[in-house]
């Protein structure tokens, strides 16, 4: 029963945040940002949030990441006052790879279609 709560709070935090990032969080560095997964822990006291960004240059993911550094607060806050849990989770922001991985692999296979 823990696991089906958590994945529950989970889609209800990354559809909060996602309206949170276009409403309240007046950031540039985190717009076009998109929110792809959220990983809550069982006992609910950490979520952790992956994103995914336009950009794959080193300088912009730094600078993505430190808009989500500086905007945790207001995002746990304004959680806090949407969420219907006892305790609003700690969050933590990474970038989600996976994208990334995807775009490398198909680059790949046009390059090996190319070839034949």
């Amino acid at each position: 029963m823990t696991k089906y709560r958590a994945r529950r709070v989970a889609q209800e935090i990354q559809k909060e945040v996602n309206d949170i990032l276009q409403k309240k969080v007046r950031d540039p560095r985190v717009e076009g940002v998109t929110i792809t997964e959220v990983s809550v822990t069982g006992d609910l006291q950490e979520a952790t949030i992956y994103y995914s960004t336009l950009s794959d240059e080193a300088e912009d993911v730094k600078e993505v990441q430190a808009g989500f550094d500086k905007a945790k607060g207001l995002i746990r806050k304004e959680l806090g006052a949407r969420l219907q849990i006892y305790r609003t989770p700690e969050l933590f922001f990474k970038r989600d790879e996976s994208v990334a991985y995807g775009s490398r692999i198909d680059e790949l296979i046009r390059e090996m279609n190319k070839k034949d």
